[in-house]
């Protein structure tokens, strides 16, 4: 709904005005949109740090794992070069506690890069995909497996990939590696090659002309979803999304045109009934945004329009989370403008893509500046990884996480009241509204001489901020302090400094 620009409420009634503070103050801290999703608070939790990139997290079994481009980490609130710990493209984390753990094998030599991270069905082993050449002291070609019970790198996953693993998917009868290659164990495997669990190559095979981003196994649907690069899959056009049959790797579905030329598939997540792309584009008419597909039938359920290149998504409970640089998302319900600055997380519904009330945010960072490259959820907690060294405006390299409540977050930009009198005792205060990252509606305390008098309402966002007006009613010719708060119903601002109004007179009559 958009807002007016001006917002008026005239004098109220002191019990009337406390009753209407009181139930202000009984919202929820998480933003509801029509279908009534729940998003996870926009605030923080202490959280460690890479000295690189994070490319890929994986939860399993109570650890969260972590892999990228680094050669350290260190604690949360510690600035680059203190405190910090040996970890080469791979750290593990107590997903309850944040803890870094001692799961730590080298994984170096080659690109020198972990790009890929999937737990099995069990939980109990971690496949790994990447440009690297050693594990340890074993030597390695792009992928390997690790016990999770003991971190040890397993002896039976070994395949030898000719070029980077970008993507991995695990079923309890396959292991889906996609990427750069095309020779795996000396046969031909063009960008996409299936394992048993124990490591032995399969005889799925597709012919795929590009490299493969992202790969979705859904085993209960005949399907293994692909996106990447490509536009020729088995002989035939199809651009950057495709499904092979999860044994033999024929094609068994096409989405024709759900992804223009110039644009490319980045990831792919899925809930019980649907899959989602992300993708990036370059050039005009391209598609940068997110999709939702039916993972029966096939058809498409919804596509955004915003611009800002997709790098991640996950899904939980009913909302769509994803990493980007959004901008120009003017198009798509619930979405903002050009003017706005580029927004680096968003939250849909699953239903209908409407852009939720959830609006955390990262700086580009360092590499490519797109800011998020990863998301997992992990017992109800969003982790985010990629190239960023900010968020929320402080200082967090590469890795942080969303908690799902209680919200601790207070409104930015506390207002500052102006103020004109006029006769009669009339006082008119006017502010521009503030903006909380995961509450679209807030309240705002005004008070006189220190006491609360009205609590009007209203709903805004960073790049949506009317001007708000109240006008309280004062005995002629009497002054007054007023000062004004903010609070999304669970957490309030400071008091504004005082404002000082003195009230004017009635006109004396001239008979």
């Amino acid at each position: 709904m958009r807002l007016r620009k001006s917002m008026k409420w005239g004098a109220t009634t002191a019990s009337a005005v406390a009753l209407l503070a009181a139930a202000s103050l009984v919202t929820a801290s998480a933003s509801v949109a029509a279908g009534h999703e729940k998003t996870l608070t926009a605030d923080t939790m202490a959280t460690w740090q890479t000295d690189g990139i994070v490319w890929s997290i994986e939860y399993a079994d109570g650890v969260v794992y972590v892999g990228g481009t680094f050669a350290n980490v260190r604690p949360p609130g510690a600035e680059p070069g203190e405190r910090e710990v040996a970890r080469k493209n791979f750290a593990a984390f107590d997903a309850a506690t944040g803890r870094l753990l001692p799961c730590a094998p080298r994984l170096s030599g080659g690109g020198n890069t972990v790009r890929a991270l999937k737990a099995s069905p069990s939980g109990r082993v971690l496949y790994i995909g990447g440009s690297f050449t050693r594990a340890d002291k074993v030597r390695a070609a792009g992928a390997v497996a690790l016990n999770t019970a003991g971190c040890s790198v397993r002896k039976d996953f070994r395949p030898r990939m000719s070029s980077y693993v970008h993507a991995i998917d695990v079923t309890n009868k396959a292991v889906y590696l996609g990427g750069g290659f095309t020779v795996v164990n000396g046969r031909d495997r063009e960008r996409i090659a299936a394992f048993t669990p124990s490591g032995k190559l399969l005889r799925f095979k597709a012919e795929i002309e590009a490299p493969v981003r992202a790969v979705l196994a859904a085993p209960e649907h005949g399907k293994v979803l692909v996106g990447g690069d490509f536009y020729m899959v088995n002989g035939d056009l199809e651009k950057s999304l495709v499904a092979l049959h999860p044994v033999t790797g024929k094609t068994v579905a096409s989405y024709g045109d759900w992804v223009p030329p110039r644009s490319s598939v980045k990831a792919l997540a899925r809930d019980r009934t649907n899959f989602y792309a992300a993708a990036e584009g370059t050039g005009t008419g391209i598609f940068d945004g997110r999709l939702a597909g039916r993972l029966g039938t096939g058809k498409r359920v919804w596509k955004d329009t915003c611009l800002g290149a997709t790098q991640a998504l996950a899904v939980h409970k009913g909302v769509l989370y994803s990493g980007s640089h959004a901008h120009n998302c003017r198009d798509t319900p619930g979405g903002f403008p050009e003017i706005h600055a580029r927004q680096h997380f968003l939250a849909q519904s699953v239903r209908d893509k409407h852009i939720l009330h959830w609006f955390p945010d990262t700086n580009g960072g360092t590499g490519e500046g797109n800011g998020p490259r990863a998301l997992e959820m992990a017992g109800g907690v969003l982790w985010a990884g990629g190239e960023f060294t900010k968020v929320n405006g402080r200082p967090q390299q590469s890795l942080t996480r969303f908690s799902p409540g209680p919200d601790t977050g207070t409104p930015e930009a506390v207002p500052r009241l102006k103020a004109s009198a006029t006769a009669g005792g009339r006082v008119k205060l006017t502010w521009r509204a503030s903006w909380d990252r995961d509450d679209a509606k807030l309240t705002y305390l005004i008070y006189r001489d220190g006491r609360l008098v009205a609590s009007p309402t209203g709903r805004s966002a960073e790049w949506r901020r009317p001007t708000m007006t109240y006008t309280d009613s004062v005995a002629p010719g009497s002054r007054h302090q007023y000062r004004i708060a903010v609070t999304d119903g669970t957490n309030a601002s400071p008091r504004s400094d005082a404002l000082v109004v003195a009230a004017v007179e009635r006109p004396k009559d001239k008979r």
